[in-house]
């Protein structure tokens, strides 16, 4: 994701970082895709979609915000209020947690929704 913030960051406002939701049927379809197609990636995908550990993503989160800092970009978490003028730099938004966002913290209209247990 770095190299995609690097290369967009000069045409555009808004970088929106959102991991996959897999639940349902298609969770099987995906995960055997994986497994057919990317095999090696087989058993991060478990531990993230099928054990449910937070960690890798929280290891991404660390990283993208270093590297946004890095670029003089903002970074923010479930955050999609947009109150910054169209030219600026863009902002990067992370929307790994979004399943975890309190429907309170994004009712309440503040700039920074707040994720469970954080």
């Amino acid at each position: 994701m770095p190299a995609i913030i690097r290369r967009v960051k000069g045409q555009c406002n808004l970088i929106w970082l959102e991991n996959l939701n897999l639940r349902g049927d298609y969770k099987t379809i995906i995960l055997d895709y994986i497994r057919e197609k990317h095999p090696h990636r087989l058993p991060l995908y478990q531990e993230i979609y099928v054990q449910g550990n937070r960690g890798y993503w929280r290891m991404l989160d660390q990283e993208l915000k270093a590297d946004a800092a890095s670029l003089g970009l903002d970074y923010m978490t479930n955050d999609d209020s947009m109150q910054w003028p169209f030219d600026a730099p863009p902002v990067v938004v992370n929307h790994f947690y979004h399943e975890q966002i309190k429907r309170s913290a994004r009712k309440d209209g503040s700039r920074h929704a707040e994720t469970v247990g954080g």
